[in-house]
C-alpha cells in the first residue's frame, strides 16, 4: 500500500504526464486538420472549381490567379502552424525554437478564433457550415496545446523529471 505522502506527491507527476499526453494528442489532431486544410488549398491553387467554398465565396468555379497564389501561399502557413503546435507539445521540430513555439501557439489560438468568426460571418454556406466549425475546433485544439505544453517542454519538464528521480 502507498504511503499517503508518496501518493500525494505522485498526483502532480501523473497529472503532468496526462496533460502532456492530451496535448500531444491534440497536436496530432490539429496537424491532421491543418493537413486537410492544406490539401483543400492545394486543390484550389491547382484550379479545382471550389471557389464558392473559399475566400468569402465570392468566386464561382475556379479562383482567379491572385486567389490561387494566395491558396498556394497558405500551404506554407499551414505547414508552419503544424510545426509550431508539434514543437510546443514536445515533438522534435528542431528548426522551431521553444520560445517561438510558445508564442506562436498562442498567436495561432487568436488567429484561428478570429478566422472561425470570419467564416461564420461569411456569405458562403461552405465557410459558415464547414470551415467555421473546422477552424473553431482547430482553435480549441491549439488552445489545449498552448495551455498544457508547459508540462512537455521547458522548466516544468525538468521539475517532473526530478520528481520521478526521487521516487
Amino acid at each position: 500500500m502507498l504511503e499517503p505522502s508518496r501518493s500525494v506527491r505522485a498526483c502532480p507527476e501523473m497529472s503532468a504526464m496526462r496533460n502532456t499526453a492530451n496535448a500531444r494528442k491534440a497536436a496530432i489532431a490539429a496537424t491532421v486538420g491543418f493537413a486537410g486544410l492544406a490539401v483543400f488549398q492545394l486543390l484550389l491553387a491547382a484550379g479545382a472549381p471550389f471557389g464558392e467554398a473559399a475566400w468569402g465565396g465570392t468566386t464561382e468555379g475556379q479562383l482567379s490567379t491572385g486567389l490561387r497564389v494566395g491558396s498556394a501561399m497558405s500551404l506554407v502557413v499551414y505547414a508552419v502552424a503544424a510545426a509550431l503546435i508539434l514543437r510546443r507539445t514536445g515533438f522534435p521540430i528542431r528548426w522551431v525554437s521553444l520560445a517561438v513555439a510558445r508564442i506562436g501557439s498562442w498567436v495561432l489560438v487568436a488567429l484561428l478564433t478570429l478566422g472561425a468568426l470570419a467564416n461564420f460571418l461569411s456569405q458562403s454556406p461552405w465557410e459558415r457550415f464547414l470551415l467555421g466549425p473546422v477552424t473553431l475546433v482547430l482553435a480549441g485544439l491549439c488552445l489545449v496545446c498552448a495551455r498544457s505544453a508547459d508540462d512537455a517542454v521547458g522548466p516544468a519538464s525538468e521539475t517532473t523529471g526530478r520528481l520521478r528521480a526521487t521516487h
